[in-house]
């Protein structure tokens, strides 16, 4: 059995559901409501579609290009924790993905579900928590289970951004973007840490 909380808290860390609510209210602006709800299913559809395939094949690819998965969890640590630094002390994620939204033809695919949604974060976090050696077959299946759920909520949240995007703003987006960067850079190192132990303990 997986820790749901955990794997809930990581997710929603680097999927940050929250901060695409400003995105998706940028691309859409110009869209009648029927057009804005096809957008966010497709959105979380092709999201949901890219993690899956880095849950399933993810470890796979590894393993065909001879990576150590503990490499690879030192690796998606480090990437992980610079990406925390950067939702903490950078741009936040709706500041960064507002400025491509503005440039970018209003789309699903892009800026919304990569790489708003399924983002280099997620994808690690995917393959990092859904690890052959550490999790059974059926705790993997509650792992993404747990991922669809977030996406889920995500796809809530874009279906009521009008009334989301009044009551936090774009300042509440980016607090909360920065306090899931707080959450991913613990994550991070612990994924590091994990790895670093199990790469010199093999």
């Amino acid at each position: 059995m997986i820790d749901f909380a955990a794997a809930f808290i990581s997710f929603f860390a680097v999927i940050d559901p929250i901060g695409t609510v400003p995105v998706f209210v940028a691309v859409t602006q110009h869209h009648d409501e029927a057009t804005k709800r096809r957008i966010a299913l497709l959105a979380t559809l092709v999201s949901a579609v890219v993690l899956l395939l880095f849950v399933v094949a993810g470890e796979i690819v590894l393993r065909a290009m001879n990576i150590p998965l503990p490499a690879f969890r030192v690796a998606g640590g480090v990437v992980l924790f610079l990406f925390a630094l950067s939702m903490i002390f950078g741009e936040s994620k709706p500041e960064q993905e507002l400025a491509l939204a503005e440039n970018a033809h209003d789309t699903a695919v892009f800026p919304l579900a990569v790489p708003s949604l399924a983002g280099p974060g997620a994808m690690l976090a995917a393959v990092l928590l859904t690890e052959n050696a550490r999790f059974n077959l059926w705790e993997q299946v509650q792992t993404a289970a747990t991922m669809l759920i977030v996406l889920a909520v995500a796809l809530a949240l874009m279906l009521l951004a009008s009334p989301v995007q009044r009551l936090i703003g774009r300042s509440g987006a980016s607090v909360v973007s920065r306090v899931m960067g707080l959450i991913l850079a613990s994550v991070a190192v612990h994924n590091t840490l994990i790895g670093i132990k199990e790469y010199f303990a093999a």
